[in-house]
Formats: structure tokens, sequence, C-alpha cells
């Protein structure tokens, strides 16, 4: 009998919102394996999104009219943009959903923040604990998951929400630590320290395809390093590894009187993430697990991560029908 072709498979669909740093390194990681659309509101970022390997469209979040065309553009969404600046809630992620909810999409991932929790007084927590915002900036985000977990029981799509500490990267523009401890900003005394986590912006890319392929469905993940220290101690950490002098200390009572509400916030909150879920349920192996791994790797043996990362990624897409 003449043997039967086998049948060509459709390269899966995606369409990122909100394709800023973090963004176009999910872009290199997926590059010839996924077809990918990007929503952009600015045109003069349709050629640097064409570079990357991505269709750029023209919308703008909170323009809904402009909208209406990404409801049968893609067959999984990556949701990365972040709410206005202002309110408690977010108009931008509902307006996104509601033209969603109109075509066929089967898997969400939604880029969150560990903020929605709130002040746990450097307690180590999971995901199963209750959220409890305390600036209207995690109210946003507390509200963006609760439509994200609405649309995907209303539309059947499989959803999984990734809440990130603070992301760093040596080359990420105002995310290399480097550059704090360079120009002396302080941290807290010892005694007022509190506790903070980070994620490398490759690993954070990592997870984000880890969870278009497996994310498990109305779930919350940690997406954290290992590493959960003081934060004077992790910018110590950083000066000391980089050959810098370390960062002044003040106390809290004077951070008050020379920080800004909003800068003052994020010295408000200490809490220890578990990222337990994100190794079992992501499979995720962290390539950066600690600060130390992030600056003792050269850029050599990055560029060559990067290119097995990629081959990886496309094993698993392929053993996972993505």
């Amino acid at each position: 009998m003449p043997s039967v072709p086998s049948r060509v498979q459709r390269k899966p669909r995606l369409l990122i919102v909100g394709c800023g740093d973090v963004g176009l390194r999910v872009l290199r990681l997926l590059a010839g394996r996924w077809r990918v659309r990007v929503l952009t509101s600015s045109p003069q970022r349709r050629d640097e999104l064409r570079r990357a390997g991505a269709q750029p469209l023209l919308g703008d979040l909170d323009a809904p009219a402009t909208l209406a065309r990404l409801a049968r553009l893609a067959d999984a969404v990556l949701h990365l943009a972040p709410p206005p600046a202002h309110g408690s809630q977010d108009p931008r992620t509902a307006a996104l959903l509601a033209a969603l909810a109109r075509g066929r999409v089967t898997r969400l991932v939604y880029g969150s923040t560990t903020g929605v929790y709130g002040d746990c007084g450097g307690a180590r927590i999971d995901e199963t604990r209750a959220v409890n915002p305390l600036t209207e900036r995690a109210c946003r985000r507390v509200d963006a998951e609760q439509l994200v977990r609405a649309y995907a029981r209303g539309c059947g799509a499989r959803a999984t929400i990734l809440r990130a500490p603070g992301i760093y990267a040596l080359d990420r523009a105002g995310g290399d630590p480097r550059e704090r401890v360079r120009r002396g900003s302080p941290a807290l005394a010892a005694d007022d320290d509190v506790f903070t986590n980070h994620i490398h912006a490759d690993d954070l890319a990592r997870a984000c395809v880890a969870a278009l392929v497996r994310g498990p469905t109305l779930r919350a993940i940690h997406v954290n390093d290992d590493s959960a220290l003081p934060m004077g101690e992790h910018l110590d950490r950083v000066a000391r590894l980089s050959g810098l002098p370390p960062v002044p200390r003040i106390t809290r009572a004077e951070a008050v009187r020379h920080l800004t509400p909003a800068q003052f916030s994020f010295w408000s909150e200490s809490r220890r993430l578990d990222n337990t879920r994100m190794k079992r349920e992501l499979r995720l192996v962290l390539r950066y697990p600690t600060i130390e791994a992030a600056l003792a790797e050269p850029d050599a043996q990055a560029a060559g991560a990067h290119r097995r990362e990629g081959q990886r990624l496309a094993g698993v897409e392929r053993l996972a029908g993505a």
C-alpha cells in the first residue's frame, strides 16, 4: 500500500499583550516554533517587533473598539500588560477579555505580582495565602486576577496566573541591581529591614512558556528564585560580588521623611515566597536560583544557555502537543 504522508502540524498561534522586556525574551525562546502576534499601541514599535519574530497588531487596551479583531487570531494569549496607573480596578484586562470571549482561545497566562498579598510580616507563604492588597496598585492586580478566573470559567479556557516579585537582569533596562548599588540608593537598617524576593527576567520568560505549554488551569503560581533575603542583605551581596561599596542604611523613620509614599510602600511589605508549585507543576528548573548565579555567568555562557534552552523547549512543545 502507498504510504500516507504525515499531516503537517500547524504552529500554535500566540498573542502577546504587553510585549516589553519579558515579552521579547519569550519571543526569543519561541522563535520559529510558534506563530506569534503582538498587540502594541505604538506604531513606532512595529519594526522592532518584526525583527524579534512577531507580527505586530495595532490596538489599545484603553480603546476597546480597537480590540475587536483579536477574537480569532490566537489559540493562546500571554497577558503581560500592566493595569492603568490609577484606580482599584483593571479596565484594560476587562476590555481584553471581552474581546477574546468572542473567539476560541484555549490557553491564557496572566502575569501578576506578589504584591497582591500585602504585608505578611516576613512569613514564608505559598499560593494558598489569601490576598490582602494594601495599595491601589495591588488592588488592580487582584481585580485582574478575578477577571481572568471568571473568563476561564465562562469560556472553558485554561488560565494560569503567574505571580512574580521584583524582576531583574543585568541587561534589563532599569533592572540591573548593580545600578542601584552604584547610585548609592539606601536600604533599611537591619532592625527595620523587610524580606524581598526576586526573579531573573530570563527565568520569568521561561516560566511563561512553561505555563503556556503545561500550566494548570485556575491556578496561581509563584515565579521566584530560591533566595529570600532582607533587602539590605541582597544589595550587600550585589555590592560584594560586583566589587562595589555597600549601600548606606537608614532607619524606617528616616525613610518616611525622605521617600514618596509610592517608594515607601515597597519598604512596608515583607514576605518570603515558596516556589514549590512552580518547580512541581511547571517543572521549571531555575537557571538563576540566586543573585550569585546571575552575577557569575559570563555573557558567552549565557548565549549558549539561551540556545540550549530553545532546543529543549522545542522538544517540550512537541511532547505536549502544543
